[in-house]
């Protein structure tokens, strides 16, 4: 196995340069930088939220890269875990995000919900709860599923 230092979510989206602004308003994101080819095309950007770094480019549709396409659902979605989830929640909806999955105590010990972002991508944002052992977890988790 390699020597892994870190795992990096890499969006693609339709108009970047938005979806900057979008995370900037609804997840406080930091830009570090971008790099935008003459077109005006960004190829490549990095956003910092809490101690992340998120990256995310223009679709390359001639090379094949697109970015999902609304209202089919995301085949993957960003877990971002937060302090208080009914704050960030809200803030996410005032920026532009919209509901798939309104937010509710969990049985594995977390209050989360998820959100679509503008440009298709899946968030499920989430706050502590409780800490709840995989035992604890799969109890419950069996539970839900034989109702």
């Amino acid at each position: 196995m390699p020597d892994i230092h870190a795992l990096y979510a890499y969006l693609r989206v339709h108009d970047a340069a938005r979806a900057i602004e979008f995370y900037k308003l609804a997840f406080d994101a930091e830009e570090l930088f971008r790099l935008t080819e003459p077109s005006g095309r960004i190829g490549h950007a990095e956003l910092r939220i809490g101690p992340a770094t998120l990256m995310l480019a223009d679709e390359s549709p001639e090379a094949g890269r697109r970015g999902p396409v609304p209202p089919a659902r995301a085949s993957s979605l960003i877990h971002l875990h937060v302090g208080d989830v009914d704050d960030a929640f809200a803030q996410a909806i005032r920026a532009g995000a919209t509901v798939i999955r309104p937010l509710e105590d969990q049985f594995y010990g977390e209050r989360s919900g998820t959100l679509r972002d503008p440009f298709g991508h899946e968030w499920l944002l989430g706050s502590h709860l409780e800490t709840v052992t995989p035992d604890e977890m799969q109890r419950r988790y069996t539970a839900i599923l034989e109702k």
